[in-house]
């Protein structure tokens, strides 16, 4: 039986980290060395390797990701069955849904990483790699657009969060759950979560700063009221519950509508922001009234990136409502 081909691109993070002379762990292993370091990895696929960057992935860039999409998209129309990107944990959650907005096709992609380095007992990186291939290069896992592959759970690229510090079963999807399983070598497929649309367009280089501000309470406003000033293009507010904030925040909001997109996320965990429900000032009602999108069920962390890449797009704004709706 002939093996799938899988290229494994490895960016850093903690799954490349040894330790340094001056203490601490930091990224030095490439994709090539993770993949001498796992065992039955070539039992399942054929390997090919690639390191374009060897950072802790709270330095990635949404440039960096940009690039990572444009070289997926160029090997994937090849002879490759599918893809394996390796980084740091801290931002899986962001690049997989970068990655399911830009890269189109039905070949899987698969985002990894590990909560342990490789010289930690019970290191963890080796395992979600093999699974992580296991699931590039499974029929069982087309369609499904980019997943996370971590403690052998897959989850869906929109669901995805980071929610331990620490642990090594820190993912978890908690608004549907992992949509499978990597089981006995074989992946097993629970449920399949729709995708956005597919940006596969060039975006603009100049970039599309957009602030991501989480409301609390008392909050009066003025960070929102300065973003104009600040150089933002846009903003994403994460609102109390199912989308509010104080009621003194609603007429900065009808404000800043005027002069850039912005986006009603929800700071809560799980669950959709509401569009019918609240109908005092600062309720989401009023705010969608006003002209805040609805971020939907994305949290605030993927609807700004989102809001990102459909102003580097030159996407009108009109047309965004399509790319934040529930699929």
């Amino acid at each position: 039986m002939t093996k799938p081909r899988i290229l494994l691109l490895s960016l850093g993070g903690t799954i490349t980290m040894t330790r340094s002379t001056e203490g601490g762990i930091v990224p030095t292993l490439t994709a090539a060395d993770l993949a001498a370091s796992v065992p039955g990895l070539a039992a399942v696929a054929a390997i090919e390797t690639l390191s374009p960057l060897r950072r802790p992935s709270a330095g990635l860039t949404l440039d960096d990701l940009i690039g990572v999409a444009r070289t997926l998209r160029e090997r994937l129309a090849g002879d490759l069955d599918g893809a394996v990107v390796i980084q740091g944990t801290d931002t899986i959650e962001e690049t997989a849904f970068v990655l399911d907005t830009l890269v189109d096709g039905d070949k899987t992609v698969v985002v990894t990483g590990a909560m342990r380095g490789p010289e930690s007992a019970g290191a963890d990186g080796p395992g979600n790699l093999l699974a992580a291939a296991i699931v590039a290069g499974s029929p069982a896992a087309r369609g499904l657009g980019v997943v996370a592959v971590l403690n052998d759970e897959i989850h869906a690229a929109r669901l995805v969060q980071k929610a331990h510090t620490a642990l090594p079963s820190a993912f978890r999807s908690p608004l549907a759950g992992p949509v499978g399983l990597v089981v006995e070598g074989e992946v097993r497929i629970w449920l399949r979560s729709h995708r956005g649309p597919v940006l596969a367009a060039p975006l603009a280089e100049e970039s599309a700063p957009v602030a991501l501000l989480k409301v609390g309470i008392g909050d009066d406003g003025r960070l929102l009221a300065a973003l104009p000033d600040l150089g933002f293009r846009g903003a994403v507010i994460e609102g109390m519950g199912a989308g509010h904030v104080p009621e003194a925040l609603a007429e900065i909001v009808s404000a800043l509508v005027q002069r850039m997109p912005v986006v009603l996320a929800s700071r809560t965990q799980a669950g959709p922001v509401f569009s019918r429900t609240y109908g005092y000032p600062g309720g989401e009602i009023d705010l969608l009234a006003r002209g805040a999108l609805s971020a939907g069920h994305l949290s605030g962390l993927k609807a700004r990136l989102l809001l990102q890449i459909l102003l580097r797009a030159g996407i009108e704004r009109t047309a965004y409502a399509r790319y934040f709706a529930n699929p």
